[in-house]
């Protein structure tokens, strides 16, 4: 006897195109059958009306928390990744995360730029955006090229976290610099090696020359030729900025010659990131990328900077504060919103949200167990409603993909850039037997983002029901709030 009947609702696998009305039958926290007369079930559920789709697979989600899962299930997303800046030590964040019971599954990149960090300096910091900052306060490992015997270490300490199971390595490499060649390829070679993925944020974000995004661009389609690395590219959208088309060329190429380069974008034209990133601090920012200090605003208090003078003042008071930085005008320009669009309709790429973890007033994460979350608990509204924004407006509204191609970008494409180093994620990004029951079912004519900028804690709607393993996180539209059905994604580790 099966577990679970969903009845009558439509189907859609991206993988086989699959899309009609069937059932879907789990047992076990696995798909046992699609079609229909499955047999009988201790639960039936009709979804008559709702798409049943593969829940979403987000690659790149820095909330790593039971608030920010929660956030994210109305999102549509039962899996959520740490993968740009990854961890460290990779297996004791597993233990913790299993510990402290996660919504969603859950997994992570090992950290390179906090194996730098604790090479190079004598800090000790947490695996997270804020402790990044933090760490600025002795910038050796971000503006300085490593030593052979700093090399070494930074190489090894990698490597143990690829072998405690870590799904690739995170290089935010824009947030390190100064950082050498050799120590990059020497990186690059260990993943290609290990045959998994880099997650990169490539070194430059700028559109003139020199250290200019294409520059970046092109180093990194070099290190994935030179080294076998499958090399892919975070947001996308923020760091080519205004050049994405000339961008989007150069992967393209990289892609026809058989080089391993995979994308993900975002579908906003604001990016958020630490007040202590490098780049605020160089003289030429406005001018390097197209927007001035206006456009750079803190998350906490919705401040904007007037000059240089005021960021490298905040930068000394506590440069792990998130802003936001409004790279795009996608409200007020048609060139911008086109530009966005090579950037989230690149064919083969993947939607991944760079959801920030939720702040209080104070600048404190918020991790507590309030649902809805706090009044005053602010984030990025991408934290919200990434995935619901992608399918509502260029799926649903714009028409611009079928809803099956962009389920694809949702839900398997995710899948099928980890699933050659990460087995499991083969059971994942489908709907067919045998595969995991991670599930979501959504009215499409409803379904829509709610976060913006002033009001960015507001969930999305139109996802009915969502399911991770088999179990109910989203019941008829409710938070299950006890469920913890969360398992972790991993490499195999050896014993």
């Amino acid at each position: 006897m099966h577990d679970l009947v969903l009845s009558g609702g439509r189907v859609v696998d991206p993988e086989s195109g699959f899309d009609g009305i069937a059932d879907v039958a789990v047992e076990g926290g696995r798909i046992a059958g699609i079609g229909r007369d499955l047999g009988p079930a201790r639960r039936n559920l009709a979804v008559d009306g709702l798409v049943v789709a593969p829940g979403f697979i987000d690659l790149h989600a820095h909330g790593q928390c039971v608030p920010a899962d929660r956030m994210q299930a109305f999102d549509g997303v039962t899996t959520a990744l740490e993968l740009e800046l990854g961890v460290w030590p990779v297996a004791r964040w597993y233990d913790e995360q299993a510990h402290a019971g996660r919504v969603l599954n859950y997994g992570a990149s090992t950290g390179w730029v906090f194996a730098r960090i604790a090479a190079m300096t004598a800090q000790q910091t947490e695996s997270s955006i804020a402790g990044m900052g933090r760490a600025m306060q002795d910038r050796r490992w971000a503006d300085a090229v490593a030593s052979p015997a700093e090399t070494a270490d930074i190489v090894a300490r990698v490597r143990a976290g690829l072998d405690q199971g870590a799904i690739g390595i995170g290089f935010p490499n824009a947030y390190a610099p100064g950082t050498g060649v050799k120590e990059l390829s020497e990186l690059c070679s260990l993943a290609a090696e290990a045959g998994t993925p880099t997650f990169t944020h490539v070194a430059y974000m700028a559109n003139i020359d020199p250290l200019s995004s294409v520059e970046a661009y092109t180093r990194l389609i070099g290190l994935a030729g030179s080294t076998g690395a499958h090399m892919h590219i975070c947001h996308f959208n923020s760091t080519s900025l205004q050049d994405v088309e000339r961008s989007a060329e150069l992967v393209r190429t990289a892609q026809r010659q058989g080089l391993k380069v995979t994308v993900e974008a975002y579908p906003y034209g604001t990016g958020s990131t630490v007040i202590g990133a490098v780049f605020f601090a160089d003289p030429a920012f406005p001018e390097r990328t197209g927007s001035g200090y206006g456009s750079v605003e803190t998350l906490a208090s919705g401040r904007r900077f007037a000059d240089r003078d005021e960021v490298l003042a905040a930068q000394a008071e506590d440069p792990g504060a998130l802003v936001l930085w409004h790279f795009l005008d996608v409200a007020g320009s048609e060139h911008h919103r086109a530009l966005l669009d090579v950037s989230v309709l690149f064919p083969g790429g993947a939607i991944a949200s760079d959801a920030v973890p939720w702040l209080m007033p104070d600048g404190a994460t918020y991790e507590g167990e309030d649902w809805p979350l706090p009044d005053e608990a602010v984030s990025h509204p991408r934290s919200s409603g990434t995935f619901t924004r992608f399918l509502r407006e260029w799926v649903r509204e714009r028409g611009t993909l079928p809803l099956s191609e962009g389920l694809a970008k949702c839900a398997l494409i995710p899948a099928q850039i980890l699933e050659a180093s990460t087995p499991m994620m083969r059971a994942k990004g489908r709907l067919k037997a045998g595969c995991d029951a991670d599930i979501v079912c959504f009215d499409l004519a409803a379904l829509t983002d709610r976060a913006d900028f002033r009001h960015p804690n507001r969930p999305s709607e139109g996802v009915r029901h969502l399911f991770v393993g088999g179990e109910a996180v989203i019941a008829g539209g409710q938070l299950v709030r006890a469920a913890r059905p969360g398992r972790p994604v991993r490499r195999p580790v050896a014993a």
